[in-house]
C-alpha cells in the first residue's frame, strides 16, 4: 500500500486485532459489572472505568520520558510486547473476579501496562511513517481502529447472549496475544541502539 510500509502495516494489523477483542467487551462490561459482580452497580462501573484511566494517565507520562532517553528502539518494542502481554491476560482476571475490588485491582495492573503499551507503540509508528505520508498514515491506523471497534461492539452483544461472558473473555484474550506475537515479526526492522541515523553531531550538542 502507498505510504505503508512492513512496520507500520504490522503495527496496524496487531491494533486491528487487539481492538477487535476489546471492543467485545465495550458495550457488555456494565452489564457485567452490575449483574455479576458483588458490589457492583452503576456507580462502580464508573469508578472501575476511572481507575484505568487515572493510572494510565498517571504512568504514561514518565515511562514516555524514560523511552525518549534511550536510543534505539530495542526499548521501545520490549515495553510494547511486555506491555500488550500482561493488558491481554487481564480478560482472564475478569472470569474468576466476584468482588469489585477485583476489578480495581485488574484495572489498575491494566493501566500500567497500557501506559507501557502506548507511547511505545505510537513512537515506533510515528519513527517508521513514510516522509510525505504522515496524515495519510494516521488516516489509515484510525480508520481501521474505527471499523475494529465498530465490528466488535456489534457482535459482543450476541456473542454474550448466546455463549456468556466468560467466553467474550476469552476470546478478548486469544485475539490480544495473537495481536502481541504478531509484533514479532518487525523486530529485525526496527533501529537498533547504533544506527548512525541516532548519532548527534557533536555541534548539536553545544550550548
Amino acid at each position: 500500500m502507498i505510504g505503508i510500509n512492513r512496520v507500520m502495516r504490522v503495527l496496524i494489523t496487531s491494533d486491528f486485532l487487539l481492538n477487535s477483542g476489546w471492543g467485545l467487551i465495550g458495550p457488555i462490561f456494565a452489564i457485567f459489572i452490575t449483574k455479576q459482580i458483588e458490589g457492583g452497580d452503576i456507580a462502580m462501573v464508573g469508578f472501575v472505568a476511572a481507575v484505568f484511566w487515572f493510572t494510565k494517565s498517571i504512568f504514561q507520562p514518565f515511562i514516555a520520558h524514560y523511552l525518549d532517553r534511550k536510543k534505539g528502539e530495542a526499548d521501545d518494542f520490549k515495553f510494547l510486547t511486555r506491555g500488550f502481554y500482561v493488558a491481554n491476560l487481564i480478560p482472564l482476571g475478569y472470569f474468576f473476579a466476584t468482588d469489585i475490588w477485583h476489578l480495581f485491582l485488574l484495572e489498575f495492573v491494566r493501566g500500567v501496562a497500557m501506559a507501557f503499551v502506548l507511547p511505545s507503540w505510537m513512537a515506533i509508528f510515528t519513527r517508521h511513517i513514510e516522509k510525505g505520508w504522515e496524515a495519510f498514515s494516521w488516516s489509515i491506523q484510525n480508520t481501521v481502529l474505527g471499523f475494529a471497534v465498530g465490528f466488535a461492539a456489534a457482535f459482543g452483544g450476541v456473542i454474550t447472549t448466546y455463549l456468556g461472558f466468560k467466553m467474550v473473555f476469552i476470546l478478548v484474550t486469544l485475539f490480544g496475544l495473537i495481536s502481541t506475537t504478531l509484533l514479532f515479526r518487525i523486530k529485525g526492522y526496527l533501529i537498533p541502539q547504533d544506527h548512525p541515523a541516532l548519532k548527534i553531531p557533536p555541534k548539536e550538542l553545544a550550548f
